[in-house]
């Protein structure tokens, strides 16, 4: 922005000088003064919200692993693969915990890790649910007489699922930071007046290549879960997996249009947003039922009434 060389000209000179790009003019047009830096920091009131509201919420999780290990041996638990359960929460812990990465000035280094961190993490919370619904199906066909799934019941599938889904994104991510990796950088085009300090994600199409891979495995997980969402009360977690994709899916297929729309620490916000949405949406839908019966329906937490004869036995003496 241009402002007249009052050493030399007249303020309503038509010959005026430039400012630097750090810089612009006052309201008067006459002296150039620094713009104003704009990230989201935990000084920032938005800073502060989406911090504390990401480590209460990394608590949720953490209680719910809690849960799970004490009550290790009831029914419940083991009807729910407990390693893959484990690991999940382990997964959700991490994953809100990974959004307070995008707070704070941008450096090289957390912007290496932000999306890295964000995509690895996610991928595996996903497998794991992919994992969990596959093994639903698996066990429900194993019961019957002559089949040959039974050979697939067991640690040893569901890891292996969960390992190779994670590897692909591991390597995706690898052959970003090798190629073009994400640096911080000032944005002074965007907003007149402000340097934006925000991360350049260095590869856009490694960016979306990450955000598309994650979607991908959402979305055969719900297509899965949601063929599987009719068997037996026995093996019903698929009703629950295949909601918690449903709301997975919906909450970064919203994402994609407020991110590219919005600039700045909002944009940031969007993205912190859209972490804690869908790891919520995991938590609550998978392991908020399980929790309630484990901790305030125990009588529920047996053998007969997972089976549905608990169920049966009821309305009968009714």
């Amino acid at each position: 922005i241009p402002i007249s060389n009052k050493q030399y000209l007249p303020v309503d000179s038509s010959e005026c000088i430039k400012c630097p790009e750090d810089q612009w003019s006052n309201e008067r047009q006459d002296a150039c003064i620094p713009k104003t830096i704009e990230y989201l920091s935990y000084e920032d009131p938005m800073g502060v919200a989406l911090a504390a509201i990401s480590i209460f919420c990394a608590l949720v999780p953490a209680f719910g692993l809690g849960t799970f290990i004490k009550f290790r041996d009831t029914p419940i638990v083991k009807a729910n693969n407990r390693e893959l359960s484990y690991l999940l929460l382990v997964a959700l812990v991490l994953c809100f915990l990974c959004s307070l990465i995008f707070i704070g000035r941008p450096r090289k280094v957390t912007c290496m890790l932000r999306q890295v961190a964000f995509g690895i993490i996610f991928v595996l919370c996903v497998s794991c649910v992919l994992a969990k619904t596959i093994m639903v199906v698996i066990a429900f066909n194993a019961t019957k007489p002559n089949s040959n799934l039974r050979k697939w019941v067991g640690p040893k599938l569901p890891n292996t699922i969960v390992f190779l889904c994670t590897i692909i994104q591991v390597v995706i991510c690898i052959a970003w930071l090798t190629s073009s990796p994400p640096f911080p950088e000032q944005n002074m085009k965007s907003q007149i007046g402000m340097i934006i300090i925000e991360c350049n994600e260095g590869s856009v199409t490694a960016f979306w290549c990450v955000l598309g891979y994650m979607g991908l495995l959402a979305i055969i997980s719900f297509i899965v879960a949601f063929l599987a969402r009719k068997l037996p009360d026995s093996f019903n977690e698929a009703k629950f997996i295949s909601f918690s994709m449903l709301v997975f899916v919906t909450v970064w297929l919203s994402f994609i249009p407020a991110y590219v729309s919005t600039r700045g620490k909002y944009m940031v916000a969007v993205e912190i947003f859209a972490i804690l949405a869908s790891s919520a949406g995991l938590l609550g839908c998978i392991f908020f039922p399980k929790c309630y019966i484990i901790l305030l329906k125990p009588h529920m937490n047996t053998k007969e009434y997972l089976m549905g004869k608990g169920t049966y036995s009821n309305k009968k003496n009714t």
